[in-house]
């Protein structure tokens, strides 16, 4: 971790430049290395998970309250569904970002992997070089596909949210409220359909890290 932080003050102009072979390059030349750098990466996209989980939970609850409005100050309440609507929004596109990250980096792992490879004399360890590539691709890969099914799953969400705030902006009443009663059984399925893939992403990225820690 310590060199991680260090690496950071010498290659954030390489990092914001988005030169991501100048900044692997860089951050090796200080000790760490691609593998270091995905499990960190890895590490930092469960955290943005969690958070999101937190930012659509709020939502939900707050579009809870709403439809169950029994008195007070509704638009107090449609501005605080409005801001936890765009906090979740940002939060989804933090989580993305973090995946393509990860993804980027164990892309240039393998690929850096798979030809040294071919700088073997000894057999014997290239073989076992190869397998034991061959299953760390076999576990990214399920680590990834579990990571883009549960954001494939945030943007029905997402929609569904965004509709009913438009909605309310408009239409800022007891009618408008029932009306969109209709569809929260909808919204709820799928919520609690993202939160599942979401817990199941972060278990299999928590497994990712400890297999690469070994």
């Amino acid at each position: 971790m310590k060199k991680l932080l260090l690496a950071v003050a010498t290659t954030s102009l390489l990092t914001l430049s988005g030169c991501q072979t100048a900044y692997y390059s860089a951050m090796e030349s200080v000790g760490v290395h691609k593998r270091d750098i995905l499990i960190d990466r890895v590490e930092k996209a469960k955290e943005s998970q969690q958070e999101s989980q937190e930012e659509f939970q709020s939502a939900y609850e707050r579009l809870t309250t709403l439809i169950n409005f029994d008195g007070g100050e509704l638009q107090k309440v449609y501005d605080q569904l409005n801001d936890d609507y765009l906090a979740s929004k940002k939060s989804a596109e933090d989580v993305s970002s973090k995946i393509n990250a990860v993804e980027d980096v164990a892309e240039a792992l393998f690929d850096e992997w798979e030809e040294e490879l071919e700088q073997y004399s000894n057999a014997k360890l290239k073989r076992d070089s190869q397998k034991k590539l061959s299953a760390t691709k076999r576990q990214f890969e399920q680590l990834l596909r579990s990571m883009r099914r549960s954001e494939s799953k945030m943007e029905p969400v997402l929609t569904a949210l965004n509709d009913n705030v438009l909605y309310l902006k408009h239409n800022l009443n007891a009618q408008a409220i029932a009306a969109i009663k209709g569809e929260f059984s909808s919204l709820k399925r799928d919520i609690q359909t993202l939160m599942s893939e979401m817990n199941k992403s972060i278990a299999d990225s928590n497994q990712f890290i400890a297999q690469m820690n070994k």
